[in-house]
């Protein structure tokens, strides 16, 4: 299988989706787009705007005079790609509180979300990238030349994302995790499921890396057993 020009990284919440899309797109030169970051611009829009995150006439409004991008780092300053709303660099503007407290508000409208679906598609036909959201392989990029669906048990996505709270000092126990993406996966249930022609990867007790090494393996033939290629990849800085 040649390499693909556009892989779509969907899954369950918590399956690690963005970080094997950006270690796949480090891997191969691409661009990793987090669909979710033009939610993020858009609220950072609405919020200089001064629109009310409820009004949705107003938000579709505003999406449609914005011209969201998503490119390669243009800085060096750890950032794993650059945001432009009409040409202005707001990659680090997005993470603002004010913008986490609305972005879900204002990304729920389905005409706000048909025009960023739009302008995902166009970023999409350029090639060369990664893309990881929600409905990448069945709705955004539906012609991916790879899909990939992420899978775990509800036990292992709930360690990682227990670990990812205690790293942020946030304190709950397994169980309340657990119960939280239980929730979620029954919020999700009708936009979560992979495409017709995904790949599923069911990632309990895999690490990132290898991870990573099983989706080369895909589309690069390999002259090396599974097993060895994992520890070259484990064993590499």
């Amino acid at each position: 299988m040649r390499i693909p020009r556009t892989i779509a990284i969907d899954g369950q919440s918590a399956a690690g989706k963005s970080t094997l899309g950006a270690l796949l797109a480090a891997e191969l030169g691409y661009l990793y787009f987090d669909t979710g970051v033009m939610y993020r611009a858009l609220a950072l829009a609405a919020l200089r705007a001064g629109i009310d995150p409820d009004d949705e006439a107003a938000l579709t409004a505003l999406a449609h005079r914005l011209t969201i991008d998503v490119t390669a780092p243009t800085v060096t300053d750890g950032r794993q790609y650059t945001v432009l709303i009409d040409g202005e660099d707001v990659t680090w503007a997005i993470r603002d509180p004010d913008v986490e407290r609305i972005v879900s508000r204002t990304a729920r409208f389905p005409a706000v979300r048909h025009e960023m679906i739009r302008q995902q598609q166009a970023i999409g036909r350029r090639g060369r990238v990664v893309m990881v959201g929600r409905d990448i392989g069945t709705v955004v990029m539906p012609d991916a030349d790879l899909k990939i669906y992420l899978q775990a048990s509800l036990t292992e996505r709930a360690r990682r994302r227990l670990a990812e709270l205690r790293s942020r000092n946030i304190e709950m126990s397994l169980e309340q995790v657990a119960a939280a993406l239980a929730e979620r996966d029954a919020l999700d249930a009708h936009v979560a499921q992979p495409a017709d022609d995904a790949i599923i990867l069911v990632n309990d007790g895999l690490t990132p890396a290898e991870e990573v090494v099983w989706v080369l393996q895909q589309f690069a033939n390999s002259d090396q057993p599974l097993a060895q290629e994992i520890n070259r990849c484990k064993s590499t800085p």
